[in-house]
């Protein structure tokens, strides 16, 4: 079967949008989905950005509250702007790169996103996340001491952070197929799926 990689930021409201609908998307196309939680502060910290674009540019933030609620509404999701925003989600992204070696990475992550997108709580909390690992029949205590301390979960996130940076993502949610080829933003999820249902375009291959 062939595997789309789900790149995706818990401070952006697009990759909420993608995480809740993407396993089930790309089960009726076929595609495997595998999560990889990074981290945008980076990346943004390269073009010179201390925060999000959307922040940068408020003509462009106005646009993206209303963009998302309008697909959120349409989607029959709930849709809180959280403040503030972004959010440190520094945590529950280690808390993640746990859950992908130990199999719940998705859950965890789509209440993250439902917890602060869908009803505006603030998932630097650890009181909120260990609320979230505890719904899931998870232990909280030793699994955020594990992302704030454990050295080995820490550099697995920053290598995860720099192969998004490798593999040029600057913006999240980013897909990425298993020949390399990246889609931004939930509304090319479509796109990404048929592109790695069909193994390529060998067109667009002949044409670079």
């Amino acid at each position: 079967m062939p595997v789309l990689d789900f790149w995706y930021e818990f401070a952006s409201p697009y990759s909420r949008l993608a995480a809740a609908r993407v396993d089930e998307v790309a089960a009726g196309a076929g595609v495997a989905v595998r999560w990889r939680p990074f981290l945008l502060g980076p990346i943004f910290a390269d073009q010179g950005w201390n925060t999000s674009p959307f922040n940068l540019y408020p003509a462009k933030g106005r646009y993206l509250w209303r963009d998302v609620g309008r697909i959120a509404r349409g989607r029959g999701l709930p849709s809180v702007t959280p403040t503030p925003f972004p959010q440190n989600g520094l945590v529950a992204a280690r808390l993640a790169t746990i859950g992908v070696a130990d199999g719940w990475v998705a859950p965890f992550s789509k209440a993250v996103f439902e917890a602060e997108f869908g009803a505006g709580r603030d998932i630097s909390d650890h009181r909120v996340l260990g609320g979230l690992l505890a719904d899931l029949g998870l232990e909280p205590d030793s699994l955020i001491s594990r992302a704030r301390t454990d050295q080995v979960v820490k550099e697995r996130l920053r290598a995860e952070t720099e192969e998004a940076r490798s593999l040029g993502i600057f913006g999240a949610p980013s897909f990425v197929t298993e020949d390399g080829e990246m889609f931004w933003g939930d509304d090319r999820l479509a796109d990404a799926l048929a592109w790695a249902a069909a193994g390529g375009d060998p067109a667009w291959r002949g044409g670079r």
